[in-house]
């Protein structure tokens, strides 16, 4: 029977009805009931005669302020962004090691990068795919699911999972079963004034829950503002766009480089030509026949259908834009009929997007909330085993998925086509596995689909530059037996079928210039490459300089910002600022930037970005050395705008 109570009374009822052990399962990302984690957390932390483990993933912090510059940038622009969101204590205890001993936390998708040095979170950290954290939070013994939720203002009976319906949808047939067989598993909600209500699967009655908070939450919701997107991003989103097929189906991930996939698929839609003249710049030609046989450069006369386990910002952009609208329908019956262009799309409903939770920048979720409620049933949010799997309704699923393109990024590849994306040689992990699996292998079950991995060709890192693509690696996500389509910024890789010699080929034909004669010389001497082995001369000048030129010729198809922006005008500049400052804090480049700093212009040429970083009367030498390098960056991006 629901029972509506305040936060206090429901972590009372909680320890009441529950055993010593509580196993407690908390949405990936957004949908988590912060306030009441943490009432339950201090509580328990307490209690050391009980134990609590939590289950979950992507638990979402602000931003390290960090100090410096970078703090003076970050401050107030986080205090605007984040506002009162209420963070969680279990991640602040995380992150300085000091979970109690009666606490564990376990998830097995992280904040990329956010718990490196955390030795709880890496030893208690879960590889799992994303379909399976159902089973696997199931067989840990879960007694407690905690969820924010959205409530339907016409039907107050009615609520909505909305931005997480992804594992809970899975969960739910699994703890009725196992309250049939006696078992205490309590269900919790809270609504959040904010959250849209989704339509659709997510939808769910206050019947289903056992406890739900009298309390609406109105604090501001965890966004993740829009970064630039830089020349290699452009590129490499350009290269993939050129292997969406109209008519088919995309997923596609969060980040700068799927906000330029979405940039060059806006491009290819509205400015054909311009779009088309960038490609033959980029001279794209060259996979021609492959673009023939998997893609195309031409507007999109059918439409896209969006099936990503995350819907991101982009796609409801591209829905906007009007590319992301071919519906697919719940039964095969329908399926069948629209497929064989009998179906009245008008008259049958469907849906254009399958998703299975969402984050974004608060212009995201603005958008969803004025959305009509004709146009909101266009987007189902639903359960990740339907979206990341083909088993079940496989034959409903194979007719939706039609020449399906996943497109997933990485950090590193090897020469023989194994992809890494969640984890470093050593052992420590940056994220999780998460759906990518799911989707890559997808992408070889499909008959007509192809995985696409994207990557930046090359890295900088303490002003040292290194090749994303290697010889070997210490782990991998992706096997090289599911190598498929690979894109860098210089170009496109098709891998499937071929041979290791043709794949290293490949490869090296779209790494950076300054890396392949080391990669050839690593491949040769394992025997993998022939001794007379030659780069073809099309290939040999894939350098930044090159493309720097090329944007210079097509500069209104290089937007910074293609999805909008959080940052003011004079923000935009500052980060660009602090991003060049940050590439000359190296040995090598002390001289340039002590000259840069000499030769900065006066503080008049700028005002209003020294009053935003508070340095417009610096106080004492490291303030002026603070305002004299800032300036230095500033000049020297000046000229880079797009």
């Amino acid at each position: 029977m629901l029972q509506s109570c305040s936060i206090e009374h429901a972590v009372d009822e909680v320890l009441a009805r529950l055993p010593q052990h509580i196993h407690m399962g908390m949405p990936l990302g957004l949908g988590k009931p912060n306030r009441f984690a943490n009432a339950l957390y201090r509580r328990i932390a307490q209690l050391p005669e009980r134990q609590l483990t939590i289950y979950t993933a992507l638990s979402l912090g602000r931003p390290s302020l960090g100090d410096g510059l970078q703090k003076r940038f970050l401050e107030p622009f986080v205090e605007r962004v984040f506002g009162d969101y209420p963070e969680l204590d279990f991640l602040a205890d995380l992150h300085r090691d000091s979970l109690p001993a009666n606490i564990h936390v376990e998830q097995f998708f992280m904040q990329p990068g956010s718990l490196l040095h955390s030795a709880a979170a890496q030893q208690d950290y879960v590889s799992s795919n994303y379909s399976h954290a159902a089973r696997d939070i199931n067989a840990a013994g879960l007694n407690l699911v905690a969820q924010l939720l959205a409530r339907d203002p016409q039907h107050p009976g009615r609520l909505s999972l909305s931005c997480n319906p992804d594992i809970t949808l899975d969960m739910l047939p699994i703890i009725a079963k196992r309250r049939t067989a006696g078992e205490t598993i309590l269900i919790l909600g809270q609504v959040h004034s904010d959250l849209p209500y989704m339509p659709g699967d997510a939808e769910i009655d206050a019947a289903d829950l056992d406890l739900l908070i009298d309390e609406e939450e109105h604090s501001t919701l965890f966004s993740t503002p829009n970064m630039p997107v830089g020349i290699q991003d452009h590129c490499i989103g350009l290269h993939a766009s050129t292997l969406v097929r109209d008519g088919g189906t995309l997923q596609i991930g969060i980040g700068s480089m799927g906000d330029a996939l979405t940039a060059a698929l806006l491009a290819r839609q509205a400015d054909n030509d311009g779009y088309r003249a960038l490609l033959a710049d980029l001279q794209v030609n060259q996979w021609q026949s492959l673009i023939d046989r998997e893609g195309g450069v031409e507007p999109f006369a059918q439409g896209l259908y969006g099936c990503s386990e995350m819907f991101v910002n982009g796609l409801l952009v591209l829905a906007d834009a009007g590319i992301v609208r071919r519906k697919v329908y719940p039964t095969l019956e329908l399926q069948q009929r629209a497929n064989a262009g009998t179906l009245d799309p008008a008259a049958a409903g469907g849906v254009s997007v399958h998703g299975g939770f969402f984050l974004g920048p608060r212009s995201f979720y603005q958008r969803l909330r004025e959305l009509p409620k004709s146009k909101l049933a266009e987007f189902n949010m639903t359960a990740i085993s339907y979206i990341n799997e083909l088993y079940g309704d496989e034959a409903l699923k194979r007719l939706q998925r039609r020449d399906a393109r996943f497109i997933n990024s990485a950090f590193t590849m090897t020469l023989m086509g194994a992809a890494v994306s969640d984890q470093l040689q050593g052992g420590k992990v940056l994220s999780g596995v998460g759906g990518q699996y799911n989707f890559v292998a997808q992408g070889h079950a499909l008959h007509d689909a192809r995985s696409v991995l994207i990557l930046r060709s090359w890295r900088e890192s303490a002003g040292e530059v290194s090749s994303n693509i290697v010889w070997e690696y210490g782990h991998c996500t992706i096997p090289r037996h599911l190598r498929d389509i690979v894109i860098t910024e210089y170009g496109i890789a098709d891998l499937r079928g071929k041979t290791d010699a043709k794949v290293i080929e490949a490869l090296l034909n779209i790494s950076d210039s300054r890396f392949q004669p080391g990669l050839m010389e690593q491949a040769q001497k394992a025997g993998k490459l022939p001794k007379d082995f030659r780069l073809d001369p099309r290939f040999t000048d894939n350098s930044p300089q090159r493309l720097q030129n090329i944007q210079a010729r097509h500069r209104h198809l290089f937007t910074e910002y293609p999805l909008g922006s959080d940052f003011s005008d004079e923000e935009r500049d500052l980060l660009r600022a602090l991003n060049w400052l940050k590439s000359k804090f190296k040995l090598s480049e002390i001289f340039e930037l002590g000259k840069a700093a000499l030769d900065a212009p006066e503080p008049e040429a700028f005002p209003a970005h020294l009053e935003r970083m508070g340095l417009e009367k610096p106080e004492g030498l490291r303030e002026d050395l603070y305002q004299r390098f800032l300036l230095a960056g500033l000049q020297a991006t000046a000229t880079t705008l797009s």
